[in-house]
């Protein structure tokens, strides 16, 4: 069974939350950035297969050049096009994080290029910038930001998940771990208010 560890975890700086799921296939689902995100994956056990970011504002990918020298890692994201992004994960497609297979789920809204990653088997979204604990949702007044593609996305991420969902990983604030669904249908109000 994967174990998930936010790096970024007590960081007093503009960063996103920076998940490192190890087993079979260790990845880091966002890098975080302004701390040293190197050091702490090495703290946590020093192996890396991949990075895979769900969006790639700055604070969530401000560190990836740093843990990519370090641990000569490709990139995964939604965006090829990206100087950052070696890979392309499309609407739909499957990848290996941790111990599970995740679904890419193309959700647009806070920016173009975001994904939210679910796997069934285990329960776990993790959800980015889209959705957040109690209901709150990600900004739309930045760059590519699109209140309708917004909610269409968090409306999208709804018809995708079952009854399996437990943990809902965000890119700020708290996992939520007592009914995730529950928090992401009324981000699903609020961003219709």
């Amino acid at each position: 069974m994967s174990t998930v560890r936010n790096i970024a975890s007590g960081v007093r700086s503009f960063t996103s939350n920076a998940f490192l799921v190890d087993g079979e296939r260790t990845v880091l689902v966002d890098a975080g950035s302004n701390f040293d995100a190197v050091e702490r994956i090495d703290s946590a056990g020093g192996t890396l297969d991949a990075i895979v970011l769900t969006h790639t504002h700055s604070d969530h990918v401000g560190n990836v050049p740093s843990v990519v020298d370090a641990f000569d890692v490709d990139v995964w994201g939604f965006d090829p096009g990206h100087e950052l992004v070696d890979h392309a994960i499309a609407d739909g497609d499957r990848i290996e994080i941790g111990d599970d297979e995740y679904e890419a789920l193309h959700t647009p809204g806070h920016k173009n290029d975001h994904l939210c990653l679910y796997a069934p088997a285990s329960g776990v979204l993790f959800a980015g910038d889209l959705v957040f604990a109690n209901g709150g949702f990600g900004r739309t007044d930045l760059p590519e930001g699109d209140r309708k593609a917004l909610i269409e996305s968090i409306e999208h991420l709804l018809s995708a998940l079952d009854e399996s969902l437990s943990t809902m990983y965000v890119g700020h604030g708290p996992t939520v771990d007592v009914n995730p669904r529950r928090h992401i249908e009324l981000a699903l109000e609020a961003a219709r208010f």
